[in-house]
């Protein structure tokens, strides 16, 4: 073989290896992005198993508080039954924005504040929601690395060949819901 050969061979075998290399980066960051939204799936689940108890135990207290009670139930269900990180996200921001309503009716009733039930609620609530933030910051970054990986030269002609697609954040779409939800009933 001629030195031009051999020359010829490692670029060759370079190029196949490093083909090879940021396949398999762009499949671990498509994993891992699946795995970080699988987790903040799980979390979203729990919180919305956690609403018709607080729900249920609100009831006794502010039967005639139909409407607050009724948008908390509808957003709940949008967000079980949200399929895609974004619809899943903008349906989440809803059920937040009702459970705040939600805590500001609790406040016109000091029986209910005092509740055992309620106050154990409320701190579980309060567990998820930060799990759930921090849930998303991990998901975010993933998903940051995957789609800086799939915009950047030379890995995008990679992703383009074999179809990887960029993933959307999980993002609040209100300035308001960037604040977290009250869930200290203290006076």
């Amino acid at each position: 073989m001629t030195f031009g050969g051999i020359i010829f061979l490692l670029v060759f075998v370079g190029l196949v290896v490093a083909i090879v290399i940021t396949y398999n980066k762009l499949v671990g960051l498509r994993q891992r992005s699946e795995e970080a939204w699988s987790d903040i799936d799980v979390q979203l689940k729990r919180r919305t198993d956690l609403v018709p108890n607080l729900i249920e135990t609100v009831k006794g207290y502010a039967a005639h508080e139909r409407t607050t009670l009724d948008q908390v139930v509808r957003a709940r269900g949008a967000a079980v039954a949200a399929q895609t990180p974004e619809a899943r996200a903008q349906a989440e921001n809803q059920l937040t924005g009702a459970l705040r309503q939600l805590f500001a009716l609790a406040e016109s009733y000091p029986d209910l504040k005092a509740n055992q039930s309620f106050l154990e609620l409320q701190a579980s609530l309060g567990e998820v929601e930060e799990t759930i933030q921090s849930s998303r910051r991990y998901y975010n970054a993933v998903v940051r690395d995957l789609n800086t990986t799939i915009d950047s030269f030379p890995s995008n002609q990679i992703a383009l060949f074999f179809r990887f697609v960029k993933r959307a954040y999980f993002e609040l779409d209100r300035p308001d819901d960037r604040q977290v939800p009250r869930v200290s009933f203290g006076s």
